[in-house]
């Protein structure tokens, strides 16, 4: 018999972030090991399916300030896996595409956190994962 946990981690909203804070690290250390942070994957992931795309949109879609979204492009711009040219649309804007480079990167960087989140959902059967993944579509006030 084990002893009764302590009220706050039988809250959902804790077991969540719990659960979410492991996730984040198989994934960031899955992204890691593909020369990869965070952000930088949002981006190019963002990019790969909005691209070409205003800075701006960008941001906004992705819902980062536009400070740090310059300072993950610039990163991204440096390392030959995305280019920054005038919008044809508005010339005075930003459009942000993926080189070759970019798009082999982003399909490594899906592969390696596919393969972190199936290591994260391994206590689950299928049947429960499909519908864990229902229940936090629903809860997280998403579509999906």
């Amino acid at each position: 018999m084990s002893a009764p946990l302590p009220a706050i981690r039988t809250l959902p909203s804790w077991l969540l972030g719990r659960a979410a804070a492991r996730g984040r690290g198989l994934v960031a250390e899955a992204l890691a090991a593909e020369g990869m942070k965070m952000w930088h994957h949002v981006v190019l992931s963002a990019v790969a399916d909005l691209g070409p795309v205003a800075q701006a949109e960008l941001g906004r879609s992705i819902q980062l300030d536009p400070k740090d979204l310059v300072g993950v492009l610039n990163d991204l711009q440096s390392a030959g896996l995305v280019v920054r040219e005038p919008d044809p649309k508005d010339r005075r804007k930003n459009a942000v595409s993926l080189t070759g480079e970019g798009t082999r990167l982003l399909k490594r960087c899906e592969k390696a956190a596919r393969a972190a989140n199936d290591a994260l959902l391994a206590p689950l059967e299928a049947a429960e994962r499909d519908q864990f993944m229902s229940l936090l579509i629903r809860i997280s006030g998403t579509d999906g």
